[in-house]
């Protein structure tokens, strides 16, 4: 393979992954999930709730576009909105049962690609490989912050 297409190699993998896992989200009672809500449903899974407004500044999108997000997962089941503990003119948004729930069932397939990709390539070399991404991030990280956010 030619030297310069790792970034390409990495974007198809992920893509892949996603597609699979989607598939089996779809399976478990989730198909009504996209991968944009993955995005917002990571950042809130960190936190015990977060504005639209952080939502936005997370996502890299206006905070209309995050406002529709949200009332898209709260039609869903996924998230709920609630009074802001400080800010009477805020309403926090945070994770459901379900939404929880899919973050459960996220990480059982994700646990389970990793479980295939260590039957591949061997134990030992799929650490290599996180421990090489993980420098990576940290190299990155060194002139602007990193998040896992949409970038298209």
């Amino acid at each position: 393979m030619p030297h310069g297409d790792l970034p390409a190699l990495l974007a198809l993998t992920c893509r892949a992954v996603m597609d699979q896992i989607h598939d089996h989200l779809a399976a478990d009672g989730f198909a009504d999930v996209r991968p944009a809500h993955g995005f917002a449903f990571q950042f809130l899974s960190h936190r015990d709730g977060a504005t639209a407004v952080e939502l936005a500044d997370h996502l890299g999108v206006t905070k209309q576009a995050a406002a529709q997000l949200v009332d898209d997962l709260e039609k869903r089941g996924y998230v709920e909105r609630h009074p802001h503990p400080a800010d009477r003119r805020s309403r926090m948004v945070s994770l459901t049962a379900r939404g929880w729930q899919c973050i459960d069932r996220f990480m059982t397939w994700s646990a389970d690609v990793e479980s295939r990709w260590a039957t591949l390539i061997g134990a030992g070399q799929l650490d290599q490989l996180r421990g090489g991404l993980l420098e990576f991030v940290r190299d990155a990280s060194r002139e602007r912050q990193v998040t896992l956010r949409p970038v298209w």
